[in-house]
């Protein structure tokens, strides 16, 4: 299995910037295409980043597009986003997410295609 650890939610006020870390072990971290989700209360799962194997790849959730930015470092097995530009609606639990789908290009923004979860990190934004 991997294991998905996710880390760096906190409080922020609007318009401030925050980065959380996904950290992962057990397989080979660089086998995976990893995506980033939020849920916030009352609402659904929804897709925010995600990037492929390489890190060649990014795709963004039409209401963070400009605003965050999705990295990984294979090297050190850890996955970033960086949040700029924060909106109070951005508030949320945020979780990483690890796929092997061949089909990544076609289906990264589903939570379905996702084998391996965190647990969660949440994120606040007050205005």
């Amino acid at each position: 299995q991997l294991q998905l650890v996710e880390s760096g939610g906190g409080l922020v006020q609007a318009g401030g910037s925050l980065r959380v870390s996904c950290a992962a072990s057990g397989r080979t971290f660089s086998s995976y295409h990893i995506g980033w989700f939020r849920q916030a209360p009352g609402k659904e799962r929804e897709f925010v980043a995600a990037v492929s194997r390489s890190g060649a790849d990014t795709y963004y959730a039409d209401s963070v597009k400009g605003r965050f930015t999705i990295s990984r470092d294979n090297a050190k097995n850890t996955l970033y986003l960086q949040m700029n530009s924060l909106k109070p609606e951005d508030t949320a639990v945020y979780y990483c997410a690890a796929s092997l789908n061949v089909l990544f290009v076609a289906t990264y923004y589903s939570p379905n295609k996702y084998t391996y979860w965190g647990q969660g990190t949440q994120v606040t934004v007050s205005s």
